[in-house]
């Protein structure tokens, strides 16, 4: 068979693994590679080519490809745990500074810089003899008992939610686990990682592909550190922390409380937060909200207008959008492509003239930008009213050189992002990144038709986007609201299978919408009927109050 790889033919016998194919066009540089796509469609490393194939090698720039690592990577701290201390479990969370938490439970001793050193050794180690790592399929029975004598219980309690008669799994020197992703084929390919203390446990940093496949720097983000501990208590308050955990809830008929559980909390914090700003309302000019895409930052805009009024504050609406330049004087991405999510494409200085103005007491006319046109059409002159803060919402809102000339203590920073540990089991955490991109799957196919394909394709864009102009000024906000619903996935689950499925495997796209289906396949569903109609949820699902009649 002929393969077409790296610019160059060659030819091989049919029924060869893709690995040996790449150890043919890269003998000294092939583990570099975690993962390929295959005419068209990305498959692991052991997977058989059986006749001519365009295959394409993916590296750590790519980031279906560090999914891959990232699932190896707890793979391989598990097993290392399990050879250190046989009776250990280990517990992952996404964490700060783009990295994850690892919480090990059932050792007998401290865990400190000991500790570290001790299991990153034995990880080198292993990465040392680069062991290989067997992708098995295993019968119902079989995977239990495994998981059973492992005493990985929530693994075990996931094993009757699976609609196939088998289970996959990775197997190496015996032991069993299965990360719900694509492995490489072994220890050899896991060799970058860092370890640090973080108590009560470690944080584990890997490469990244918004950065080119290096690890990040370190950044100890208190700020948000603080709320995704809020967000573990709260997994322990709802008791759906895990798949199996959620299911039984919607088994025994309880969604409805999750439900009114998880809209109180929002209905909490929302009055937590205009309380906050009522009580420096004297100072506070100008109300700040950013956060990522499909965060909810629309309908927590509107509830948060509503919670101001209901304490006598009224404040004034302003979109950042409004503010875009016109035709021809945007900045260019490094496509030479107008970059519409850079700063510099809004004009910055008419903004804060407006806005300096309007605190000043003076009367100003506001712009309202025709996207059609791309030309500003100006409204009607108006004042603020005393002790009439004025809002704005967008992705440079916390961004102090948006509103350079409003000084800092008259300014309230409100970052907003769903924040939650769900796992699908204790091992494998669930990214609330996917969950925003179901979020945003659901809503652009419902209100615009949007092919699910191109959602996906556009999402890197998205999330480059997110990390130079958003996450790095989360740590300035005044308030963090958690827009995460525990209920979420279930409501979530049947529009997003539907519109996922049709996503074939002859389409690069099939990779995140497979990874995707792979955690909705487990969660039992929830009517949409019972979610309130000023929920944040309904922004995606629609029939909200805010805009729809």
């Amino acid at each position: 068979m002929i393969i077409e790889s790296f610019g160059e033919k060659k030819e091989f016998k049919d029924n060869e693994t893709v690995l040996n194919i790449l150890k043919e066009f890269k003998p000294y540089e092939y583990k570099n590679y975690m993962c390929a796509v295959v005419n068209g469609s990305l498959y692991e490393l052991t997977f058989i080519v059986k006749g001519d194939s365009k295959i394409e090698f993916l590296d750590l720039k790519n980031s279906d490809a560090c999914y891959v690592y990232q699932a190896s990577l707890r793979f391989l701290v598990s097993y290392a745990l399990h050879e250190l201390f046989p009776d250990s479990k280990v517990i992952y969370n996404y964490s700060i500074s783009r990295s994850l938490f690892a919480q090990p439970v059932g050792i007998k001793r401290k865990i400190d810089f000991d500790f570290i050193e001790l299991l990153k050794n034995k990880m080198n180690e292993l990465i040392a003899k680069d062991l290989p790592i067997n992708r098995v399929v295993l019968s119902h029975d079989k995977a239990k008992k495994i998981y059973e004598s492992e005493g990985l219980k929530t693994k075990y309690d996931l094993i009757d939610y699976r609609e196939s008669d088998n289970v996959n799994s990775y197997e190496l020197n015996g032991y069993y686990n299965y990360m719900h992703n694509y492995l490489v084929p072994s220890t050899g390919f896991i060799d970058k990682f860092r370890l640090n203390l973080y108590t009560p446990g470690i944080i584990i940093q890997y490469p990244r592909a918004e950065l080119n496949g290096n690890i990040p720097k370190f950044v100890n983000e208190t700020v948000l550190g603080k709320y995704l501990k809020d967000a573990n208590k709260w997994g322990n308050i709802t008791g759906a922390a895990y798949i199996s955990e959620f299911n039984k809830i919607v088994e025994t008929g309880n969604s409805g409380e999750l439900i009114n559980l998880c809209e109180t909390k929002h209905n909490n914090l929302l009055a937590e937060l205009g309380q906050n700003i009522k009580n420096d309302i004297e100072n506070i000019k100008l109300i700040c909200v950013a956060g990522p895409s499909s965060s909810g930052k629309t309908t927590f805009t509107n509830r948060l207008r509503i919670e101001l009024t209901s304490l006598g504050i009224k404040p004034l609406m302003i979109s950042i959008d409004n503010y875009y330049k016109t035709e021809g004087n945007y900045p260019l991405d490094e496509d030479g492509k107008p970059d519409y999510e850079h700063i510099d494409a809004l004009d910055v200085e008419l903004f804060n003239e407006q806005i300096f103005k309007l605190i000043e007491g003076d009367e100003v006319s506001l712009p309202i930008f025709n996207f059609k046109t791309h030309e500003r059409e100006f409204q009607s002159p108006i004042r603020l009213e005393k002790n009439q803060p004025i809002m704005i919402e967008g992705i440079h809102a916390l961004n102090d050189d948006l509103s350079h000339s409003i000084p800092g203590d008259n300014k309230y920073r409100i970052y907003i992002a769903p924040q939650s540990q769900l796992h699908i089991d204790a091992e494998t955490p669930i990214s609330m990144t996917d969950v925003r991109l179901l979020r945003r799957l659901v809503r652009d196919y419902r209100d615009r038709n949007s092919d699910p394909r191109k959602t996906i394709e556009m999402w890197p864009s998205v999330r480059r986007g997110e990390f130079r102009w958003i996450y790095p000024y989360q740590e300035h906000a005044d308030f963090v609201f958690n827009s995460e619903l525990s209920y979420e996935l279930g409501v979530l689950k049947k529009p997003a299978m539907e519109i996922l499925s049709k996503i074939s495997k002859d389409y690069k796209e099939y990779f995140v919408a497979h990874r995707l289906l792979n955690i909705l396949k487990y969660i039992k569903p929830i009517d949409s009927k019972w979610v309130p109609c000023n929920s944040i949820l309904r922004e995606f699902i629609g029939g909200s109050i805010f805009y729809e009649k």
